[in-house]
């Protein structure tokens, strides 16, 4: 039996990672759960399930539940917990990540961020510690998945596939007048509006390009990236013999969640099946880097290494919701990201320098719109 805890259980992933949990009553059990400010449906999930110990990261009016950062961290660190799921939105959960792996736990890491921004420090105590850290996005579960019994000298590149978004296909001049409908029309995943935004301007596969970069201990230029517009290979290693071995199956984040909670079991579950003749034309494209340079500008963070990953996260943090209110135009987004880094003077991989660059960055990035 694994105790689990989720922060951020009131998301888009956080709610699928409770079905798959309740799918398993005698492997899991969930001993805490947190939210940003859903205070309702927190209570919801919390009586459906069982659950005594909250928290919530925003504040709310004539609320009895704990709240603030030093709440989540209380939460990421209960004794009884086992696994902590970490799929909070943004740089939110780097700090409880921190702190469940200082306690010992291991981790399910569905919020991306955490090793975009810090990846140069948390990996190394991931290590220190021995602790597991199982991946929740799709493609480095696929990663993880086809590396499992092997070294990573015998590892040539990683291939991370990409849906391509709405916007496959089109050019600069055609995304002028992108609506934010159109941003959220992904053409195979269904997901929070922030994410989906990342899908569209291609954001989303710079920051999985440096997730997989730590998580996997490779160099960035080993790392591709494909358009595959089916979503069914989920991501692929090329070993250095050329053999490449991929994960495959249906676009459901049910199953990369299954995974994480379940590792290193594989047990039964209600998802459809894939099967080969139902997908016969699976195809592969080349990235259009010039029309979508976002995962140029991840190559350029990782290259100036220290705070300017965190600093690319951060601006498009801020940038992808600004569109979302319809407070710039879509194009906006990467070129505030851009004129970021641009701004920014390198500083050291620590906690505190982290925590200060995003601050600055996101200030930054305010002012360009």
């Amino acid at each position: 039996m694994k105790r689990v805890v989720v922060l951020g259980s009131t998301g888009s992933i956080g709610t699928q990672t409770l079905d798959v949990i309740a799918q398993h009553p005698d492997r899991l059990e969930i001993v805490g759960l947190a939210a940003g400010r859903n205070a309702d449906l927190l209570r919801s999930q919390a009586a459906k399930y069982g659950v005594k110990k909250l928290a919530l990261f925003e504040s709310a009016s004539d609320c009895d539940i704990p709240t603030g950062m030093d709440a989540l961290i209380d939460l990421a660190t209960l004794p009884e917990a086992d696994l902590v799921v970490i799929s909070v939105a943004g740089v939110i959960g780097l700090q409880p990540t921190l702190a469940a792996i200082k306690a010992g736990k291991d981790i399910g890491l569905a919020s991306k961020e955490v090793l975009v921004a810090a990846g140069e420090i948390v990996m190394p105590l991931v290590r220190e510690k021995g602790i597991t850290m199982t991946p929740i996005d799709s493609e480095h579960s696929a990663l993880f998945q086809c590396l499992q019994g092997y070294r990573s000298d015998q590892i040539d590149s990683l291939i991370i596939t990409a849906s391509g978004g709405p916007f496959r296909g089109k050019t600069r001049d055609q995304l002028v007048e992108v609506t934010i409908e159109q941003a959220l029309n992904h053409p195979t995943w269904r997901m929070g509006g922030k994410i989906t935004i990342d899908s569209a301007t291609l954001m989303n596969k710079g920051l999985e390009a440096i997730e997989a970069k730590w998580l996997f201990d490779v160099p960035m230029d080993s790392i591709e990236v494909v358009a595959h517009p089916q979503s069914v290979v989920h991501s692929m290693v090329r070993f250095r013999d050329g053999s490449v071995l991929g994960q495959l199956g249906w676009p459901d984040m049910r199953l990369p969640i299954a995974y994480a909670l379940l590792y290193p079991e594989r047990k039964p579950n209600p998802l459809p099946r894939w099967n080969p003749v139902d997908t016969p034309c699976l195809t592969f494209e080349a990235i259009d880097n010039k029309t979508f340079n976002a995962i140029g500008l991840a190559r350029q963070a990782i290259e100036a290494r220290g705070t300017m990953p965190c600093v690319m996260n951060a601006a498009n943090e801020e940038a992808a919701n600004a569109f979302l209110r319809g407070d710039i135009g879509f194009l906006r987004i990467t070129e505030i990201v851009e004129r970021t880094m641009q701004e920014h003077r390198v500083e050291a991989p620590t906690l505190e320098n982290f925590l200060k660059t995003d601050a600055w960055a996101r200030q930054f990035a305010r002012m360009l719109w």
